[in-house]
């Protein structure tokens, strides 16, 4: 009998090992490691985390894991669910193109969690976000099709993360296929633009995706019994017939840039403004007003004065005013603590957000992976003279497939992230433990470095 695309999806996830996996795959898988760890580093500061940190020993308490930065530790549900939090805490984690979202920010904490938990390898762990990535493009796309209000990112998550927690664990493929459907059963129903409109810490529900996964796997263990997961349907089946042959992480795993901690429906406006205002050699006091032209989701962002975090992130004239006052978007720019900065009030107060049909279009296209599709957005600033200056469109740096990064790059994102809660000889010790994590036969050795 032909196994249909779930079927192939539960084989992969339980034999998938990591010699076997393709060079340019593992080093995509070494990537992605460091960068979401040095978000979840950073993440560790914002009052989301901290609340998620105490929930979850107090919740799922136990010995097993780390709850990174937050001196206390948990059972594998509780790590995955406080260090999810922590991951998409400031917004620098990376973007999966197929599945429209966050991705490494749940699967790598719930791999950490299982991994730990099991003392497994580093390779072990590198081999599981592998697995979760292909399964979060996947079943994301699928889940996107199939449903007419856009979830966030923690919906579809869940199941990717029931694939890394399942991986890990050891089950059977007939065991995964019913982690598969547990998960997907469970999903949290996300309603994305609600938060998008009214910012709170709910976010991307990236904490319920792990809590989800790694509960979905240890029921299925015991054998508790899912439904057929998404990919079992006629309609989504090419989406699943190339697993374990096509890798769509490769290309389809994007990174935000350092010094980017800001929705990635920001950045394109961000860019603009900043270009501007270097080309032009511009004074930011002479600054009378700026207009960004964007997408739908742009426009949703706004340009309200923030008062949280939350409302910080999912803004368009926050980040942008930071950009131009402090050359970067960071944990000194986003949290509460600056929020009441007058000179970043004064001038986040000065931008008008406007969505056109055209770069609707051209986002929707980019949807659709049509390759005229684009992020993109269009920035005049007017001065206090009537002068108006014109960006013409502008691209974000979150692209796909991702251009301009190697190890360096990578290393030195993370060193800016992890220095706002690490020593630096600490930071390069952990670093030269990443590049070479598939080499690691015990994960204590990091988290004994990652302890606050």
């Amino acid at each position: 009998m032909q196994m249909n695309a779930n079927d192939l999806a539960a084989h992969f996830i339980a034999s998938a090992q990591w010699e076997s996996l393709p060079g340019a795959v593992q080093e995509k898988a070494r990537m992605c490691l460091v960068d979401n760890l040095g978000a979840a580093l950073a993440g560790s500061l914002t009052h989301a985390s901290h609340i998620c940190a105490e929930y979850a020993a107090l919740t799922w308490p136990g010995d097993q894991t780390t709850i990174l930065r937050n001196n206390c530790r948990a059972s594998a549900i509780g790590a995955a669910f406080a260090n999810a939090c922590a991951a998409n805490g400031i917004d620098i984690d990376d973007s999966a193109r197929y599945a429209y979202g966050h991705a490494g920010a749940q699967i790598f904490p719930t791999a950490l969690a299982v991994a730990e938990a099991n003392h497994l390898s580093g390779r072990q762990l590198l081999c599981s976000m592998v697995v979760g990535y292909e399964i979060a493009h996947r079943v994301g796309r699928c889940w996107h099709a199939s449903r007419p209000e856009y979830q966030a990112c923690g919906s579809w998550g869940s199941v990717a993360c029931a694939a890394v927690a399942a991986h890990l664990m050891r089950l059977s493929a007939a065991q995964v296929w019913h982690a598969l459907g547990i998960a997907e059963y469970h999903a949290p129903n996300l309603p994305m633009m609600r938060d998008v409109d009214h910012p709170a810490m709910v976010k991307h529900g990236l904490e319920w995706a792990a809590m989800t996964g790694v509960v979905s796997a240890e029921l299925a263990a015991r054998g508790f019994t899912g439904i057929p997961g998404v990919l079992s349907f006629a309609e989504y089946q090419p989406w699943g017939e190339d697993i374990g042959q096509n890798f769509l992480m490769v290309d389809g795993v994007a990174w935000k840039p350092a010094r980017y901690a800001c929705c990635g429906w920001a950045q394109a406006g961000v860019e603009g403004a900043r270009r501007l205002v270097i080309d032009h050699q511009l004074n930011l006091e002479d600054i009378a007003h700026i207009r960004v032209e964007g997408s739908h989701g742009t426009f949703r962002l706004g340009a309200r004065l923030p008062v949280n975090l939350e409302e910080a992130q999912f803004n368009q004239a926050w980040p942008l005013a930071a950009m131009l006052v402090d050359g970067e978007i960071g944990p000194a720019q986003m949290l509460e603590a600056r929020l009441s900065d007058v000179n970043l009030r004064a001038l986040a107060a000065k931008v008008e957000v406007v969505e056109t049909e055209e770069l609707e279009n051209l986002r929707l296209l980019f949807e659709r992976g049509d390759p005229r599709g684009r992020f993109a957005s269009r920035v005049t600033v007017t001065i206090q003279n009537g002068q108006q200056f014109h960006s013409g469109l502008v691209d974000g740096d979150l692209r796909f497939p991702p251009s301009g990064w190697d190890r360096e790059r990578m290393s030195d994102k993370f060193r800016w992230l992890a220095g706002f809660v690490l020593p630096d000889a600490k930071i390069e010790a952990i670093l030269a433990l990443l590049w070479d994590f598939d080499q690691l036969s015990d994960l204590g050795e990091l988290t004994r470095q990652l302890q606050a």
